[in-house]
């Protein structure tokens, strides 16, 4: 019996070495993944130009500071983004207040910042664990815009005097802003029942163009388009406050927020620069003048005294 147990110890011991080796191989990997001290911090971005932008202001912060970055820009869409960050492929992305309440959330439309921040900055903590940090001024808010001979033709210049020409307008814009709560349906709820002319569904990219060509008299906007500032269009007063705000903000995991305190100053001493005029001047730079993001973000942030390596 003796020599038996003998025999069982001699190979007992082995396998729990080489097991408990292996525990400790994993726990490591999974240390890495989820933000160790010495790991990476990924930042991720949505699939459009000012996502990019910030995308890479974030990360050149971060790298300044001196922490490791992986850059996993491009995602995709919100629903996208979303789920990167909460299995944690990536650590952090720039969202917008108003996307996380009602896309994210589903909760209903509210034009006061403040209290759409509170919403979305206590229900992502309660229920994904996730953390927004300061938000930025600017405001990535859907809007309205017209060419200024146009503003001045139909005598417009609030969406409550666009409803009451609606019949003779016809506005470009997303296909999705034909039934989005903050769309039409939001409009018409709010400022009464209307009817336009026609509606043309397009590619964001067409939008601009077509309103300068005549083939549109309103377009559906963001705050901080370049073309607003570029084209001298006129955004339509929401008078009635039918938009919620957009402002935009690093949503991190909360993991790696305790491995990495120091990201939430860097990116909270980033964002009081992220102003709508300026954000509509870099966007321009990468979508009206073809320039890379990386290199519009560092430019910025050089001339703000941001970074304090070349």
């Amino acid at each position: 019996m003796n020599s038996y147990i003998k025999r069982l110890h001699r190979l007992f011991v082995p396998l729990m070495l080489a097991f408990l080796t292996m525990l400790s191989a994993i726990a490591c990997n999974d240390s890495s993944s989820t933000g160790g001290a010495g790991a990476a911090i990924k930042v991720g971005s949505k699939d459009f130009t000012e996502q990019f932008i910030l995308g890479e202001m974030y990360a050149l912060v971060l790298e300044d500071s001196g922490m490791k970055v992986e850059r996993k820009l491009n995602l995709g869409g919100t629903p996208v983004a979303h789920a990167a960050l909460k299995s944690g492929q990536i650590d952090l992305y720039p969202e917008y207040t108003g996307t996380g309440l009602l896309t994210v959330l589903k909760r209903p439309a509210n034009s006061d910042r403040q209290q759409v921040y509170k919403t979305v900055a206590d229900a992502y903590k309660k229920k994904f664990n996730l953390v927004w940090l300061e938000p930025a001024p600017m405001n990535n808010s859907q809007a309205l815009a017209m060419t200024r001979e146009g503003s001045q033709n139909y005598g417009i210049k609030t969406i409550s005097d666009m409803v009451r020409q609606a019949s003779q307008l016809v506005m470009i814009g997303p296909p999705e802003f034909e039934v989005r709560e903050d769309g039409l349906p939001g409009i018409e709820n709010v400022y009464g029942d209307f009817k336009l002319k026609e509606y043309k569904p397009a590619d964001p990219g067409l939008r601009y163009q077509a309103l300068k060509d005549g083939q549109a008299d309103v377009t559906v906007a963001f705050g901080t388009d370049g073309e607003l500032s570029a084209f001298n269009l006129v955004v339509l007063e929401d008078d009635k406050n039918v938009f919620p705000p957009y402002q935009v903000a690093p949503v991190a995991r909360q993991e790696a927020l305790n491995v990495n305190p120091k990201i939430r100053d860097v990116l909270n001493t980033l964002a009081p620069k992220l102003t709508t005029e300026v954000m509509q001047r870099l966007n321009y730079e990468v979508s009206g003048k073809q320039r890379e993001p990386a290199e519009v973000a560092r430019e910025f942030l050089t001339q703000e005294g941001l970074l304090r390596k070349n």
